[in-house]
């Protein structure tokens, strides 16, 4: 692709997000959704202005890997460990409860069982993105939210993973010895960081530390490293940007990190919800479109009244059940590359995949509308 066209694209994706942005805000809406309605507009099933945007969703990914980077920044190797064991069992119980749900549906709208079981296997994950981008970081109880959401949405990360590999056919015989597997692979790579930002990156920071734009350069380097490293071992990109992050999260220069690296996120995450509207497609079957944007209204206040009771289980009190379960009550976007990945090698019909799509979808919109509209979130504190 020339340069031109490239420019033109980022121009379109730019100065429309800017102006229907703009609208939004002034009409009390989350921007979030201003992104993905210019993505509906401009991308192949709109106006056609983007016609392919396959590119746009590969750059997108570093947003969603710095923003796992910048999590890991804010957490303490000791308190993560703490959370998993907290979290864990209530992130395997309520997935499986999600997936049986959406399995049942599929059947009920007509599907058959082998395209059900992907349904339910797409639907049963929350956001990363949307749930870790709506976290204030201003207040001790949102740092604990987010400390919460991020110990679910990592284990859900590698469930989701595991489902991948499944339905590609990269997969062992044995569930419990692929996840063990993958879990295995996680503390290595958790024990090369730590030992490598000892011995190398923190060195480099203390000596460099007064040149701005060498400690910018050697971060994000140093979260790209491992995102990549975690990728070639068979984890994703974003557990590889989340370890980096939590490797140096004990160095002095951490928060001033966070802060150079937010601009560059917002820009990537930006491009991120225009590609996720780009997907959608309403040439549908009116039934499937609206069966999908029905299940969608229903799925997210269901996940809601889930996570609220598990959380309560789990020992959390006061009012951080219910907070937790409203930020994580959408579909993830591994939800789409489930979906994706099946459609790929033939085992799920474009039909079925353009479902999960719209379904996964109708979730993001309405969690979005939910949390901003109740709870305090970085896009809408001047509501």
């Amino acid at each position: 692709m020339n340069l031109e066209s490239i420019l033109f694209e980022l121009s379109v994706i730019m100065v429309g997000s800017a102006v229907l942005g703009t609208l939004f805000l002034y009409a009390k809406q989350p921007i979030i959704i201003a992104y993905i309605a210019m993505g509906v507009a401009a991308g192949p099933n709109g106006f056609s202005l983007i016609g392919r945007t396959e590119h746009i969703e590969q750059i997108s990914h570093i947003g969603v890997i710095l923003l796992l980077f910048l999590i890991g920044l804010s957490l303490q190797p000791e308190k993560l460990v703490k959370l998993f064991r907290k979290t864990s069992l209530l992130t395997f119980a309520t997935s499986l409860l999600f997936a049986l749900v959406s399995l049942l549906f599929s059947l009920l709208i007509g599907f058959d069982f082998q395209t059900s079981l992907i349904f339910g296997a797409a639907m049963m994950f929350s956001s990363t993105v949307l749930g870790l981008k709506l976290i204030p970081t201003n207040t001790l109880h949102h740092k604990r939210t987010g400390e919460l959401m991020t110990s679910v949405l990592l284990m859900q990360d590698m469930l989701a993973i595991l489902v991948i590999l499944f339905i590609t056919g990269e997969k062992s015989d044995h569930v419990l010895v692929t996840f063990a597997m993958l879990a295995g692979r996680f503390v290595v790579l958790c024990l090369l960081a730590f030992v490598s930002v000892r011995f190398v990156m923190m060195p480099l920071l203390k000596k460099f530390d007064v040149v701005q734009e060498y400690t910018f350069l050697a971060t994000l380097a140093w979260c790209l490293l491992w995102a990549e490293t975690a990728h070639i071992v068979g984890l994703s990109y974003e557990m590889g940007a989340f370890v980096a992050g939590i490797s140096i999260a004990s160095c002095e220069v951490a928060l001033l990190i966070a802060e150079r690296l937010k601009p560059l996120r917002e820009f990537f995450l930006i491009l991120f919800f225009f590609a996720v509207g780009s997907k959608l497609d309403f040439r549908l079957e009116p039934r499937l479109l609206l069966s999908a944007i029905a299940f969608g209204a229903v799925l997210v206040p269901l996940k809601a009244w889930v996570f609220r009771f598990a959380f309560r289980r789990s020992g959390e009190e006061s009012e951080l059940p219910k907070e937790l379960a409203v930020r994580l009550a959408q579909s993830s976007e591994f939800s789409l590359l489930v979906a994706f990945s099946a459609l790929s090698i033939g085992v799920l019909s474009a039909e079925g995949a353009m479902v999960i799509q719209i379904a996964t979808i109708a979730t993001f919109v309405l969690s979005t509308y939910w949390v901003v509209l109740k709870y305090p979130t970085p896009i809408s504190d001047h509501f």
